[in-house]
């Protein structure tokens, strides 16, 4: 019978998406001080693949991507969910309540880019206390590179997405290789 075993810690990241970038820096200094330093991060590129978000942020709405450098446990994604939803409140525009501020987090691993969502679909696995999980990237060591599956989100398929993903990956495991010395990693 196989044994269960205790899983490698992940990369945390956040995807945000805001319609006004004034707002950004307040929201950074928030993440870093409840989950730590942030080691990467994308630029802003224009959100323009749906619509969905302008009535509560506005017509133009940015993504960027950023990276904690500490690891977390898998287990902590549902309530990491939970959390930077009640950080989306609190960041609300205090007359109309809508947001400012849309933070997706997830967690990178060697082979996988894992999102949490609210949201339930054919492709996502229940955690907890209304949080589903979406592996919404797979890593392909022949390609070097995170590719896509057919549900995944059309940003996250953007090269500068992808890049970043790749990068953090390369970052994610010269941390595996640095505080695990006795790890055994698949060759690049």
């Amino acid at each position: 019978m196989a044994e269960a075993k205790k899983q490698l810690p992940v990369k945390l990241f956040f995807g945000l998406l805001v319609g006004n970038e004034e707002i950004l820096p307040a929201v950074l200094h928030r993440i870093e001080l409840d989950f730590g330093h942030i080691e990467l991060q994308t630029d802003f590129t224009l959100f323009n693949h749906t619509d969905y978000y302008q009535q509560e942020m506005g017509p133009r709405i940015l993504r960027k991507f950023i990276a904690t450098r500490e690891l977390m446990d898998m287990e902590e994604l549902a309530e990491i969910k939970l959390y930077t939803n009640k950080l989306e409140r609190l960041f609300a525009d205090p007359q109309t309540g809508n947001r400012r501020v849309n933070i997706d987090p997830g967690y990178l691993s060697l082979s996988k880019v894992v999102l949490a969502t609210t949201k339930d679909y054919d492709h996502r696995i229940y955690l907890k206390s209304g949080i589903f999980a979406e592996v919404t990237l797979r890593y392909k060591r022949k390609f070097k590179s995170y590719e896509p599956w057919e549900w995944t989100y059309p940003d996250y398929r953007e090269p500068f997405a992808l890049n970043f993903f790749n990068e953090l990956r390369h970052i994610y495991r010269e941390q595996l290789l640095n505080q695990h010395q006795n790890i055994n990693l698949p060759e690049e």
